[in-house]
C-alpha cells in the first residue's frame, strides 16, 4: 500500500493529477484541494494516498492532510459509498464543513454530491454523528482506534455517559490506553 507520495504535479486531467516522484508517475485521482495546491509547477507536493484494489483495478486517490484521509476511510467504511463517491463529497466542502454536516444533520449538504443519494446521506450521518463532537468553536475528530474504544468502554463502566466522554476524548494526549484513561479521569474529575 502506498502511504503517501511527496513530488511535483507534472499534468492534470481533473479529477486526475499526475505527481512525478522521482521520475515515476503516479496518477492519482485527487481532491480539489490537491488540485488546486498543485497548481504552481514548481511546488512540492506531500499527498496523502489511499490505494483501492479491485480485481481490474488499481486506484490512488489523494489528499493534502492525513486528517482527510482519515474521514474518507470512514466514508468508505459505510455500505453503498464507494472511493470515488466518497473522494467527491470533498468537493463540496473543507473536512470542516463536511464534519459540521455531520454532527448538524445536514443531508442536503450531502445530496449535493452526484451519485450520493438521500438515503446514503442519510446513513453517513447516522452512522458517523457519534465519531464527532462540537466542543466550543473548534470541531474535533474523534479517533476510531481500538484504544480509543477500549478508553470508551472502560469510562461507561465507571458511570461516565458519553456525552461527558466525547468531551474530554479529543483533549487526551497520545499513549497507551492507561495513560490516556488517567488523563481522562483527571479532565473528568475536574
Amino acid at each position: 500500500m502506498i502511504g503517501f507520495l511527496r513530488g511535483k504535479i507534472t499534468y492534470r486531467d481533473d479529477p486526475y493529477v499526475y505527481i512525478d516522484v522521482n521520475g515515476v508517475g503516479y496518477k492519482v485521482l485527487a481532491t480539489r484541494e490537491v488540485i488546486t495546491a498543485g497548481s504552481d509547477p514548481e511546488k512540492t507536493l506531500q499527498v496523502f494516498t489511499y490505494t483501492h484494489v479491485k480485481e481490474d483495478t488499481l486506484e490512488l486517490f489523494g489528499f493534502l492532510h492525513a486528517e482527510d484521509l482519515k474521514l474518507f476511510e470512514k466514508f468508505i467504511s459505510i455500505s453503498g459509498i464507494g472511493p470515488k463517491t466518497a473522494v467527491q463529497i470533498f468537493s463540496t466542502g473543507s473536512r470542516n464543513d463536511i464534519i459540521d454536516a455531520i454532527i448538524s444533520g445536514n443531508v442536503s449538504f450531502f445530496t449535493a454530491v452526484p451519485r450520493l443519494g438521500k438515503k446514503n446521506a442519510q446513513k453517513i450521518i447516522l452512522e458517523l454523528k457519534s465519531k464527532f463532537t462540537k466542543g466550543g468553536d473548534e470541531l474535533a475528530a474523534i479517533e476510531d482506534s481500538s484504544i480509543h474504544d477500549e478508553v470508551i468502554a472502560a469510562l461507561r463502566s465507571m458511570g461516565f455517559g458519553l456525552p461527558e466522554i466525547h468531551a474530554v476524548l479529543h483533549t487526551l494526549p497520545e499513549g497507551s490506553t492507561e495513560a490516556k484513561l488517567k488523563a481522562a479521569l483527571k479532565k473528568l474529575a475536574q
